[in-house]
């Protein structure tokens, strides 16, 4: 990052639209985090349960530093329990007396054994909103499998599609089903509380699987397999609706995109690179012939594009009103000024690295924003003034110490990221 980032400070005393929610977070790595990050980010109380080694992602390190934690447990707290320890169950009960929000994602029926299953937790809040994490959902032939993110994205359909027909089926190259997984988690927070605080209903169950939201986002994908009989093929870059869409490798060994999905787009895209007979001849008059001869079009518009550097062809192609854009690693990001400008990514005051690159809270709400209010917290760092509000003074806190109940920072050693 050569170019500064922008400097901002912890909104400390900010209040988001969610003030006053109270959520009890036992989910492990990105898909729970995910969902109490959106949640913390607008102002609600997110209280991360952890076991004494940690959440996981704390051991998920770069060049030392646990980047995954820094990044999606900001504006929480943290809490530190054994819980296979009674006195430790005993605290989590206490604490869903007050709170709006349960996150579990241990194998489904695993809560139940530790004794904290739903039935448990509504005895003690009726109107508790319970969000159940698991690879596969909580019930369904496959539902004890373990479920991490890589299976799901295998066989949900998504990899299948993805990548170049002659060659193997691409994995995502990041957290793809677990983001979105959180990202349905958030939204399916918002309406049970809906439920809850607006129209007098009880509380419920969220069941959130990492495979259902990811299938939703394929679109018709099973429509389509059922009208043509057909599975839809792996085609790199381009699209089996429209052409030309690809990508182009620029003079300099960079790369754009270009999308031209109407008829009135290509039309201009035409006449832009000086091609304007292509209007009119019947392999790229209208979209369907231009899908059939999406290899002849992309070498003509790739070889336009081969002649002029990346920032040459987007400036060109911008000028002529053509849809075009960059292909950025993100070194080149994190210097784009537009990016910049909106402050996309800022440098936070952070404990271990001075300063942290946080991304922007999103959405944007213009009238009750989302904040980013702490660092990440450490390893049960808020153990002592969580417990406080239960009644259990100083004496009695060093004795759930002292009997493993609760722990206190710990560094774990394993995962280099």
């Amino acid at each position: 990052m050569s170019k500064a980032l922008p400097k901002k400070e912890y909104e400390k005393n900010a209040k988001g639209p969610l003030a006053g929610v109270r959520v009890i977070d036992l989910s492990r790595l990105v898909a729970g985090n995910t969902v109490t990050q959106l949640l913390g980010d607008f102002g609600a109380e997110i209280i991360k349960v952890e076991p004494p080694a940690g959440d996981t992602l704390r051991a998920w390190k770069t060049k030392g530093i646990a980047a995954n934690w820094k990044l999606y447990s900001r504006n929480k707290k943290s809490l530190c329990l054994e819980l296979r320890n009674t006195e430790a169950r005993d605290i989590v009960l206490k604490l869903v007396q007050s709170a709006s929000v349960f996150i579990e994602s241990f194998r489904p029926g695993m809560l139940e054994t530790i004794g904290l299953g739903p039935e448990t937790l509504f005895k003690i809040n009726p109107k508790l909103i319970i969000v159940r994490i698991s690879g596969w959902g909580q019930d369904g032939p496959y539902s004890k499998r373990p479920g991490f993110g890589t299976l799901v994205e295998g066989m949900s359909g998504f990899a299948a599609i993805n990548g170049f027909d002659d060659r193997e089926p691409v994995l995502p190259p990041m957290y793809l089903a677990d983001t979105i997984a959180g990202l349905y988690g958030a939204s399916g927070v918002l309406v049970a509380l809906r439920e809850v605080e607006h129209n007098g209903g009880r509380g419920q169950i969220i069941d959130l699987p990492l495979l259902d939201p990811l299938f939703a986002t394929l679109g018709p994908q099973a429509a389509n397999y059922r009208l043509t009989g057909k599975l839809k093929p792996r085609t790199g870059s381009r699209s089996t609706n429209a052409a030309p869409r690809n990508a182009y490798k620029t003079k300099d060994g960079k790369w754009v995109c270009l999308s031209a999905s109407t008829q009135k787009m290509t039309e201009r895209l035409f006449r832009s690179i000086e091609r304007a007979d292509l209007i009119d001849n019947p392999r790229y008059r209208v979209n369907a012939e231009r899908v059939k001869n999406a290899a002849e079009l992309d070498a003509i518009i790739g070889a336009f594009v081969a002649a002029r550097t990346q920032a040459e062809n987007v400036a060109f192609f911008e000028k002529e009103e053509v849809t075009i854009g960059p292909i950025y690693d993100i070194a080149q990001i994190v210097e784009d000024p537009h990016v910049l400008a909106r402050e996309l990514v800022a440098d936070y005051p952070d404990t271990d690295m001075g300063a942290f690159p946080q991304h922007h809270v999103v959405p944007r709400l213009s009238g009750t924003p989302a904040s980013i209010r702490t660092q990440a917290p450490a390893l049960g760092e808020h153990n002592r003034a969580l417990l406080a509000e239960l009644g259990i003074d100083a004496a009695a806190y060093e004795k759930l110490l002292a009997a493993g109940a609760v722990s206190e920072a710990q560094t774990p050693t394993e995962g280099e990221t």
